[in-house]
């Protein structure tokens, strides 16, 4: 079965309080949609890897024949990592979390201020492309970022949430301002949808 993309969850210009409507549409109608189309173009032929559900694909990476192994994480991780990305932003989201998922976060960074500029030195870190994430690793937080597409299920980890770092992400409004998109994109983090991912994880689902 071919994979599809997600429509975003909410209006491209929904998440105006950090990103704009133009970068929206052209992140996930032109962006997004190449993931997906190339990854099923990798893909062609390979029925019993088309049948695994993204994150499987990727756990699984070292078992994709080596001449496509590369599309599919360069592909398969873009379609996967951004599939989390719209879900865990939202209109009249941001602020802090609460429950488990703030208990963690207070247990392994001493508070959410914190996490935040941990998270943010990480995706200031990357140079080039990338992203960063909160994991579960062992089932303990960690915060680690990406080159490019790779995925942390490739590692063995659980994404819980995710930043996207790559230029197109952020430079309609910021340009080369990736600290200001930074700062900006808290406002739009969905974490209802985080708290969700992190109980999954924890529970092994």
């Amino acid at each position: 079965m071919a994979f599809t993309l997600p429509p975003l969850p909410y209006p491209a210009d929904a998440l105006e309080a950090a990103i704009d409507k133009m970068t929206m549409e052209i992140h996930h109608g032109k962006h997004h949609k190449t993931y997906v189309d190339n990854l099923n173009a990798a893909l062609e032929g390979q029925p019993s890897l088309q049948s695994k559900p993204i994150e499987q694909l990727l756990r699984d990476i070292a078992g994709v024949p080596e001449g496509i192994r590369q599309k599919v994480i360069n592909n398969g991780g873009g379609h996967a990592n951004h599939s989390m990305f719209w879900q865990i932003m939202g209109p009249s989201a941001g602020g802090e979390p609460t429950g488990p998922l703030a208990e963690a976060i207070k247990s392994n960074f001493n508070d959410f201020a914190n996490f935040k500029a941990k998270l943010k030195e990480a995706a200031l870190g990357r140079f080039g492309s990338g992203w960063a994430w909160l994991v579960l690793n062992n089932g303990k937080p960690q915060i680690v970022s990406t080159a490019n597409q790779d995925s942390p299920y490739m590692s063995g980890q659980t994404p819980i949430l995710g930043v996207d770092v790559w230029e197109h992400a952020y430079y309609l409004r910021y340009q080369n301002r990736r600290a200001d998109y930074l700062d900006a994109w808290w406002k739009v983090v969905n974490w209802n949808e985080v708290a969700k991912r992190f109980a999954a994880a924890q529970s092994g689902k």
